[in-house]
């Protein structure tokens, strides 16, 4: 099931996609997409609707971020061994993790807006997973039971902001629009393995990432577990797993940034695409 959120920029409504790839409005049946609705029993009850009895949305609406109101907006850093590599970072002994501030989130076809002072805005496409049950003190074995399902994330990033500034990774991660998220929810049924997904980056045509998740150091199992036993993750949380390689900033022989007018294309296998346009923050 692809669970998808649509209209103005906080006023999206929920929807899910039939068979033909239409989104059919769940409005009368749950108020959002969110941490509320996101339960095993809750996505059974809209596993079990006939698509065809729901209303049609007409026309081609903005699609905002697949999960409202989300709670923690948690990114796991250096987590793919071939991006380590071109970074020339250690390979990490345990999951390394920063906090992206909520109001980064935005639509997957939203524009990113490079912030004022940026030189080294850059790209990562990520592979966000939803959780859908409260988790504490969880071990990988039964981690995967609770996720609600998977989506696109690109964690785009101020080098600058993030490196060199004084303090943590997040102020380079925060910026507005920094998070597009979506274009829908895929519910872990449909995922057999996240450990086996294709995962394709381009810029103004031009393929930039090429990976896949089995290369990932910690699995999300084991994100999972690790998080879970330092603090509660709740339904609504969006866990970024890490980026494969090909970022601007490990180009050779120097590092290629995002400029005015560029436009990213991203794909994962199964979870659909995201496209933004960058603009300066004028």
């Amino acid at each position: 099931m692809k669970l998808v959120r649509y209209g103005d920029a906080g006023a999206e409504k929920p929807a899910l996609l039939d068979g033909e790839g239409r989104l059919r409005d769940l409005s009368a049946l749950v108020a959002d997409i969110s941490g509320g609705t996101l339960d095993d029993a809750s996505l059974d009850r809209l596993r079990r609707l006939d698509p065809e009895t729901l209303p049609l949305v007409e026309g081609n609406p903005r699609i905002g971020p697949c999960v409202g109101n989300i709670g923690k907006f948690l990114c796991i850093g250096l987590n793919y061994s071939d991006h380590a590599a071109e970074t020339g970072a250690a390979i990490p002994e345990h999951p390394i993790l920063f906090l992206k501030a909520n109001s980064a989130i935005v639509g997957p076809y939203d524009d990113v807006v490079i912030p004022r002072g940026s030189t080294q805005t850059d790209w990562e496409i990520e592979l966000g997973v939803v959780i859908g049950k409260t988790a504490k003190y969880v071990d990988r074995a039964n981690a995967l039971d609770h996720v609600a399902g998977y989506c696109i994330v690109n964690d785009v990033s101020e080098r600058h902001f993030q490196m060199q500034l004084t303090g943590q990774w997040t102020k380079g991660k925060s910026c507005d629009t920094f998070g597009p998220t979506g274009p829908w929810l895929v519910t872990r049924d449909e995922i057999a393995d996240p450990q086996n997904l294709g995962m394709a980056l381009e810029v103004n045509g031009k393929r930039m990432q090429t990976g896949n998740t089995a290369t990932m150091i910690f699995t999300v199992a084991e994100i999972i577990e690790h998080l879970s036993q330092l603090f509660t993750l709740h339904p609504g949380d969006v866990i970024s797993t890490g980026t494969p390689p090909g970022v601007g900033m490990g180009m050779k022989p120097r590092p290629v940034y995002l400029r005015d007018g560029d436009v990213m294309d991203l794909r994962i296998d199964g979870l659909g695409h995201q496209r933004q346009r960058v603009r300066s923050d004028d």
